[in-house]
């Protein structure tokens, strides 16, 4: 039997991969802080480690695994990143923890490693038009990150990679492009549009109006949970060894995403824009070197993946309203 450690397994992408990462057969070790906040894990060993501490991450990585999935990070929506208050708790804490799975992993002599990188590392200078943003993968450098955030994914992406070279270790990178979908944090200032617009519209009336930060002009794409996982897979049993995106390039401003779910909802909302942190102007997936890498890129619609979240977070909603 194949074995596979999910490091992260107590949040939203670490669940679903994993549930998939079952399915296929493999016996899995989860790691988190926490449990999964909305389902069991289906883990066969779930431990409760925080893998900042080098003595634990040991004892966590205490023999060989097929596959080793390294999802764990400090992280969050707009409200987390932009604001600047958790700046040296992003960096400190996602740092710490890849310097120490890696390490450890190759200690082990664990060959195959996917790191989820984000595309939060593209040069802020390419996203200022919301209509033409460049997120080609080789559009990385000079680096200009828009966050602490982003910077960190840079170091580490570097990190791994450089593990790949000269450690002889099967090191994979991706870069996500908000991820989203049910079993996801959709409340308590961590949790992206997505799920943020849900819960908002969920919890309007049947003519209503709610917040957005910013004018809503900003764009990016946004990939659904199911989707990510099949390329994260992919990709980890590839022989890519350069970093690739996986996202959706279906662009949509924040104004036409709120627009989507009113509709699945069957409500008529209005938008009242407010200050906040929005990021950059623009980012969308672009797609061609995973296609030309793995022949494989995402194309589920974003409707298709807007109405089982919408449909998940209403049910939280009226959950925690009752």
């Amino acid at each position: 039997m194949k074995t596979a450690l999910v490091c992260g397994a107590g949040g939203f992408i670490g669940g679903h991969l994993v549930r998939r990462l079952k399915r296929e057969g493999f016996w899995v070790r989860g790691v988190d802080l926490k449990f999964h906040e909305y389902s069991e894990t289906e883990a066969d060993d779930f431990v409760i480690a925080d893998l900042r501490d080098p003595y634990t991450v040991r004892n966590v990585i205490d023999r060989r695994f097929d596959e080793v999935y390294q999802l764990a990070a400090d992280m969050g929506g707009a409200g987390f990143i932009f604001t600047g208050e958790n700046d040296a708790d992003i960096m400190h804490n996602s740092a710490t923890i890849n310097l120490n799975v890696l390490d450890t992993a190759w200690k082990r002599n664990i060959k195959r490693i996917f790191y989820s990188s984000s595309a939060c590392m593209y040069p802020a200078y390419n996203q200022e038009d919301p209509d033409n943003p460049n997120c080609a993968e080789d559009s990385a450098y000079p680096a200009a990150p828009d966050s602490e955030y982003g910077w960190e994914k840079l170091f580490s992406e570097r990190l791994y990679l450089t593990y790949g070279r000269r450690r002889d270790m099967d090191t994979r990178v991706a870069r996500y492009h908000n991820i989203f979908g049910p079993q996801g944090t959709w409340d308590g200032g961590r949790e992206k549009a997505p799920a943020a617009l849900c819960r908002k519209i969920a919890r309007a009336k049947p003519v209503d109006t709610i917040e957005m930060w910013g004018d809503g002009l900003q764009t990016r794409s946004f990939l659904y949970v199911d989707e990510c996982v099949e390329g994260t897979i992919r990709l980890t049993r590839s022989g890519v060894t350069v970093p690739v995106n996986i996202g959706s390039d279906e662009m949509v401003s924040i104004n036409g995403l709120a627009g989507i779910i009113a509709d699945i909802a069957g409500k008529k909302i209005d938008i009242n824009h407010i200050p906040g942190p929005q990021g950059v102007r623009g980012r969308n997936s672009d797609n061609r070197l995973i296609r030309e890498m793995l022949g494989w890129a995402p194309s589920q619609p974003l409707r298709a993946g807007l109405e089982k979240s919408y449909e998940w977070i209403e049910k939280q909603v009226m959950r925690n309203a009752a």
